[in-house]
């Protein structure tokens, strides 16, 4: 039976995958911080599909908490599929933000993302067979969030997906980089960013992305940029002059052009 680990697996995108690939056949091995609610997903997919469900209770953001994925995807039982899914965004520009939140925002979108491709590719790549997908962002194709370090974290995310891939798939594993746009996770709601001003047009459903992300992984894209619309949309923050990108900028924090203290 083929073995999926995904992170981020209790809400949003991460609970889609878990269970579209539940539905699908696929083991699981789940990954969150909340050990309870994690315990709970692991329960309800089991029940509903009847495949092993393991978790790990980790908090992605601190070393410890990477080790114990890292142990795992180095295990005897193999890992087919790695979804990157754990990431956070923060409610505070950077000149307000605190140095520790920062801190948590890069552990967690970055370094985690780099330990756990890493770890899950060698025995992948010994086999000649596997994947990875690392959930970015949009909003890592251009400075599009004033006084955010969001889409900066993203834009590695994407950047580090291709390249790996450029090694990788010559001997049979591929890394893709997953790209949405605005998508009803929760996740706005849960850190108190107002996402009222944002047009209906514009968001996506964690079902849309997780399909057209397996369907992209499948014909084996690099990086996959769910719906038309945001396909037309990175596009034109791709070729866009820099200076029109900074003059159209916006985003729910605002600006704040405070000097920091």
């Amino acid at each position: 039976m083929r073995r999926a680990l995904v992170t981020g697996a209790t809400a949003g995108i991460g609970a889609e995958f878990a269970r579209r690939l539940a539905a699908d056949g696929w083991a699981l091995v789940l990954v969150a911080r909340d050990a309870a609610r994690l315990a709970e997903k692991a329960a309800e997919l089991t029940g509903r599909y009847g495949h092993p469900v393991e978790v790990i209770p980790a908090d992605l953001s601190t070393a410890d908490g990477c080790a114990d994925v890292e142990r795992r995807l180095a295990g005897d039982e193999q890992v087919d599929l790695l979804v990157n899914n754990a990431g956070i965004s923060l409610n505070q520009p950077f000149l307000r933000s605190s140095m520790a939140d920062e801190s948590r925002l890069l552990g967690l979108n970055v370094h985690a993302v780099l330990r756990l491709t890493r770890a899950a590719v060698g025995p992948m790549i010994r086999r000649g067979d596997g994947a990875v997908i690392n959930v970015s962002s949009v909003a890592g194709f251009g400075p599009v969030m004033p006084g955010s370090t969001y889409p900066a974290s993203k834009a590695w995310v994407t950047a580090f997906s291709e390249s790996v891939d450029l090694a990788t798939r010559p001997r049979g594993v591929r890394v893709m980089a997953l790209c949405p746009g605005y998508t009803r996770t929760g996740a706005h709601e849960r850190i108190g960013i107002d996402m009222s001003g944002t047009p209906r047009l514009m968001w996506l459903t964690a079902e849309q992305v997780v399909d057209e992300a397996l369907r992209d992984l499948r014909k084996g894209r690099t990086v996959s940029v769910p719906s038309r619309r945001y396909k037309l949309a990175v596009a034109a923050v791709r070729h866009a002059p820099r200076g029109l990108l900074r003059r159209f900028a916006r985003d729910t924090r605002g600006r704040d052009d405070r000097r920091p203290g």
